[in-house]
C-alpha cells in the first residue's frame, strides 16, 4: 500500500482531533492507539469492500472455517506489516515522538481462544488471505474469553479477562446482517397443503445473534477476508419476555465465556447452546448471502464449502439439513447430497475423552427439531451401511448409541472429507481411532500436517532475526517461506552463525527484562532457556519436565560444584477451570520453583519461571528467546502440536518424543538435529495391548526416581502436601497413564545430550541455523493451499504478494 509518512502524520493527527477533539502532544497512549486503529481501519476499507465485492461478482466457491477458537493475538502490527506500511507508521511516529511499541501495548489480545487450535485457525484466517483465496473464519465473539490466569499462593485463580472493557477498534457491528436462532421449545412433525412433514414449534425460546466483522487482510496482495464473529442479544420483540435482571443474564452469559464449566449440568447445557448458536447463525448468513446472489440450493456445493474445525461445529451437518429440508423444500436425498458435498471436518485429537459426546435428553432439551434430523441421518446410516457390512461395524460407528449422540461420527457421516493434522495422527485416525469409519468411507480420509503464519512468528516477533535474514539470504522468504532454505547455503559461515547466535543473545536480554519486571525473578541470558509453552494437560508430559529439573536439582545439592550448565525452564499454561489434576501440577511447579529459585546454594545454576495468563502476546516474546522447545506428549496423543514449529522456526533446538508433527521436524532436519527420545507409539500401543507396564516396579528398582516422587510427599517440597500426594498416586498406585517414569531415563539422556551440544558453541549454532532454515517447510500457506485444492476447491481471486496500490 503506497502511503507517505507526510499523509500518514496528516491523517493521524486529523483522526486524534475528529475521536477526541485532541492534538496529538495533548493524548494519552489509549487514545493514540484508537486514533491509530481508526486509520488503518480506514486505508484497507476498500480492499475489504472490493474483496467482497470481487467474490460477488465472480461469484467464486468461498470456504466457510467455523470454529469455536480463534486467537489472533493483537493486530495492529500484523495488519501494518501486510499492508507493507510497518516501517512508514513506526518512523512517522518516532517523528512525533510516539513509540509504536508503547501503543502496541495499549491492544489487548483478542480473548477468543485458549491453545493451539484457535491459534491454528487465526494461522489459517491469516494465510487465507495471504494466498489471495476467498475464504473467511466463522465463530463466536466472547466478552471474556477463557479467562485471565493469576498465581495465587502458587495456585492457578481464574479471573475474567475483560479484553472488549475498552472496545474493539477492528471489528465492526453489522446489525443488519442479524439473524435470529431459537432453540428449546417442542416440536413436532405435521402434514402441510402439499403432503410435506413440516415441523411445527411451540415454546421456543429465540436469540438475536448479531455478527461483529473483522478485516482478515492478505500479505501485500489488497486481500481483506472477513472474520465473522456472533453475539447474542435479545430480539426487539422478545423484551417484554425477559423482563428480570437473571433472564436478561442467561442471555448475556451465552457468548460470555469460552468452554463454560462442563463439571455440572448447567455449564454443559450453555456449551452446548454456544455450539449451536453459532452454527445457526454462521449457515443462516451463508445461506441468506447466497440467494441474494440467485445460487440455487442445489448447487451450493459449487459455491460454499463449509468446514468443521474439530467437533464443536459439528452440528453444521443437522443444521444445514434442517435449512434445506424444512425451510428450502428439498427432498431428503438431495439436502443429504449437498450437505456431504459442502461439510469437511478436521480431527484434531485422538483422546476419546475428546470427542464431543452429548446426551441425547440434552439435544431433546436444547434442539430438539436437530435432533429429529441427527435421528434421521442415523436410522439412514444404519439402513445403508447394514447392507453392506456386519452389524457390529453399523454399530460401532453409528451417531447414536449408549444413550449418547458422538458428535465425531455426525462430522465423518456428513461430510466427504476427513483429515487428520499431521502424518502420524492421521495414520492413527485411520488404522486405530476411527479405523471403523475408515473401512466405510477409506475415500475421505486425508492428511493436511498443520502449518504457522510465519509473518507473526519470525517477521513480527522476532525482527531482529528477520533483519538479519534479508541482509543475508535476501528478502524473498518474506513471502516464499520455503526460501529460508537459503540459509543452508550459511551453515559453515561462522560469521554468519555468530550474527544469528547474537540476534538470539538480544531477545534474551529482553525476555530476562520481562520476567524480572514481571515476577521479580532474575534470571541469566547466558543460561540455556528451555521452554515448555501449551495447555496444560496431564499427556502433554509438564510433569516429566518437572521431574528432570528436581533431578538436576538434587544433584546440586549433593554436590554444589556439580558440572551442570546454567538452566533457566521457562513454563507458560492455562489449566481448564475444572481440570483439578492439571491445577494441582501448576501448583506444584510454583512450589518446586519457590524452593530452587530461593536455594543459594546451587548458586542461581536451576532457575524456573512460570509465567502467568499465557496468550498470544507472551509467546511472540517467549519463543525468539528459547534456547531449548520441549515437546514432550506420550507418543500417539498430541494430534500435531504448532508450538513446536514455532520454535523451530525461531531458531530452537528441538527434545522430542516421536509424537505428531515432530516427526516430520525430524525427517526434515535430520536425526542430528533434534533430541528424540522415549516410547514410539507402536511400544505404547503394545502396553496397551499387553497390559504389562508398571509404574510401581520402575519406583522400586530406582533410586533417583525414588527420591524424585518421595520428594512429593516426604515434605521435600514444601506447600503441596495435597497436590503431591495426588501427583505420587497418579503415577505409582494409578500406575502412570502416560508413561512417565518410563520414559523418565530416556527423557534424562536427550536433555544431557542438549547440554552437551549448547556447550560446543558452534555446533549449537550450526543446528539452530538448520532448523531455522528447514521452518518454512511448515508455512501454514502451504497448509491452506492443500485444503484449497484437495478439500475445499478453491481457488485465488488475488496474486500471492502483488505489491500493487490500494
Amino acid at each position: 500500500m503506497k502511503i507517505t509518512k507526510e499523509q500518514f502524520k496528516k491523517d493521524f493527527k486529523r483522526r486524534v482531533r475528529e475521536k477526541f477533539a485532541n492534538e496529538v502532544e495533548e493524548s494519552s497512549s489509549d487514545e493514540l492507539f484508537a486514533s491509530l486503529g481508526s486509520v488503518i481501519q480506514a486505508y484497507y476499507s476498500n480492499a475489504w469492500k472490493d474483496t467482497r465485492k470481487d467474490t460477488r461478482a465472480s461469484q467464486c466457491k468461498q470456504a466457510y472455517y467455523f470454529s469455536i477458537e480463534f486467537l489472533p493475538g493483537k493486530m495492529l502490527k500484523s495488519n501494518l506489516l501486510n499492508m507493507g506500511l510497518l516501517d512508514t507508521v513506526r518512523d512517522s511516529l518516532k517523528e512525533m515522538n510516539i513509540d509504536l511499541e508503547e501503543l502496541c501495548n495499549v491492544e489487548k489480545d483478542m480473548a477468543l481462544g485458549n491453545g493451539g487450535l484457535g491459534r491454528l485457525a487465526s494461522c489459517f484466517m491469516d494465510s487465507i488471505a495471504s494466498c489471495g483465496l476467498p475464504g473467511n473464519g466463522n465463530g463466536i465473539r466472547y466478552d471474556y474469553g477463557l479467562f485471565k490466569q493469576k498465581f495465587v499462593d502458587g495456585n492457578q485463580v481464574e479471573l475474567p479477562d475483560e479484553w472488549l472493557r475498552e472496545g474493539n477498534v477492528w471489528e465492526v457491528r453489522k446489525a443488519s446482517k442479524a439473524v435470529n436462532v431459537n432453540y428449546g421449545g417442542h416440536v413436532y412433525l405435521k402434514e402441510n397443503e402439499r403432503g410435506q412433514l413440516k415441523p411445527v414449534y411451540e415454546n421456543q425460546q429465540v436469540l438475536r445473534a448479531v455478527p461483529y466483522d473483522t478485516g482478515m487482510l492478505g500479505y501485500h496482495n489488497n486481500m481483506v477476508n472477513t472474520l465473522r464473529l456472533w453475539s447474542a442479544e435479545i430480539p426487539e420483540f422478545e423484551e417484554n419476555r425477559y423482563q428480570s435482571i437473571e433472564e436478561r443474564r442467561d442471555f448475556r452469559d451465552l457468548t460470555s465465556v469460552l468452554y463454560p464449566d462442563d463439571s455440572n449440568y448447567e455449564g454443559r447445557l450453555m456449551r452446548l447452546v454456544q455450539e449451536y448458536f453459532f452454527v445457526s447463525a454462521g449457515i443462516q448468513s451463508i445461506i441468506l448471502s447466497q440467494k441474494k446472489t440467485g445460487v440455487a440450493m442445489l448447487d451450493l456445493a459449487n459455491y460454499v464449502a463449509i468446514h468443521i474445525n474439530d467437533t464443536h461445529p459439528a452440528l453444521c451437518v443437522a443444521e444445514m439439513m434442517r435449512i434445506l429440508v424444512d425451510e428450502e423444500d428439498l427432498s431428503w436425498e438431495k439436502a443429504w447430497n449437498v450437505t456431504v458435498k459442502t461439510m469437511s471436518y478436521t480431527n484434531h485429537t485422538i483422546m476419546a475423552e475428546a470427542l464431543e459426546k452429548w446426551p441425547v435428553s440434552m439435544l431433546q432439551e436444547v434442539i430438539p427439531r436437530l435432533y429429529q434430523i441427527i435421528e434421521e441421518i442415523d436410522r439412514r446410516f444404519v439402513e445403508e451401511m447394514s447392507l453392506l457390512v456386519d452389524s457390529e461395524l453399523v454399530e460401532r460407528t453409528r451417531i447414536i448409541k449408549d444413550g449418547q449422540v458422538h458428535m465425531a461420527h455426525l462430522a465423518i457421516i456428513g461430510s466427504h472429507s476427513t483429515n487428520g493434522v499431521a502424518k502420524l495422527h492421521s495414520d492413527l485416525l485411520k488404522g486405530v481411532v476411527l479405523h471403523d469409519f475408515y473401512l466405510l468411507y477409506p475415500e475421505r480420509f486425508n492428511n493436511k500436517t498443520n502449518g504457522i503464519a510465519q509473518r507473526r512468528w519470525l517477521q513480527l516477533a522476532n525482527e531482529p532475526l528477520a533483519n538479519l535474514l534479508d541482509q543475508t539470504i535476501g528478502t524473498s522468504w518474506r513471502k516464499e517461506a520455503n526460501d529460508l532454505h537459503l540459509l543452508m547455503n550459511y551453515k559453515d559461515d561462522s560469521k554468519v552463525l555468530q550474527q544469528i547466535a547474537d540476534t538470539k543473545y538480544t531477545n534474551k536480554v529482553r525476555l530476562a527484562e520481562y520476567i524480572l519486571k514481571t515476577t521479580g525473578i532474575d534470571v541469566s541470558p547466558d543460561a540455556i532457556f528451555d521452554v515448555q509453552i501449551k495447555r496444560l494437560h496431564a499427556y502433554k508430559r509438564q510433569l516429566l519436565n518437572l521431574l528432570h529439573i528436581l533431578k538436576l536439582y538434587f544433584e546440586l545439592k549433593d554436590n554444589p560444584e556439580a558440572d551442570i550448565y546454567p538452566r533457566v525452564f521457562i513454563f507458560g499454561a492455562k489449566a481448564a477451570p475444572s481440570y483439578t489434576y492439571a491445577k494441582h501440577i501448576i501448583k506444584c511447579i510454583n512450589e518446586v520453583a519457590n524452593m530452587i529459585n530461593a536455594d543459594e546454594a546451587i548458586q542461581g545454576k536451576l532457575k524456573i519461571v512460570f509465567l502467568e495468563n499465557y496468550n498470544v502476546s507472551l509467546a511472540e516474546l517467549i519463543i525468539p528467546a528459547a534456547d531449548v522447545s520441549e515437546q514432550i506428549s506420550l507418543a500417539s496423543k498430541e494430534a500435531s502440536g504448532t508450538s513446536n514449529m514455532k520454535l523451530m522456526l525461531d531458531g530452537a533446538v528441538t527434545i522430542a518424543t516421536l509424537d505428531g508433527a515432530n516427526i516430520e521436524i525430524r525427517d526434515i532436519v535430520g536425526d542430528d538435529n533434534i533430541a528424540i527420545f522415549g516410547l514410539t507409539e507402536e511400544e505404547v500401543y503394545r502396553y496397551y495391548e499387553t497390559q504389562n507396564y508398571s509404574a510401581l516396579k520402575i519406583y522400586e528398582n530406582d533410586p533417583v526416581i525414588q527420591r524424585i516422587l518421595n520428594a512429593f510427599i516426604d515434605g521435600t517440597i514444601p506447600n503441596i502436601k495435597v497436590e503431591g500426594q495426588e501427583i505420587f498416586d497418579s503415577l505409582i498406585r494409578y500406575n502412570d497413564e502416560y508413561f512417565v517414569l518410563r520414559d523418565f531415563q530416556s527423557y534424562v539422556d536427550a536433555q544431557k545430550s542438549i547440554e552437551t551440544l549448547y556447550r560446543d558453541k558452534p555446533r549449537w549454532q550450526k543446528v539452530s541455523l538448520i532448523n531455522t532454515a528447514h521452518a518454512g517447510h511448515f508455512s501454514s500457506d502451504y497448509t491452506v493451499q492443500r485444503y484449497a485444492e484437495d478439500i475445499w476447491q478453491i481457488e485465488p481471486i488475488r496474486k500471492v504478494g502483488n505489491d500493487s496500490e490500494q
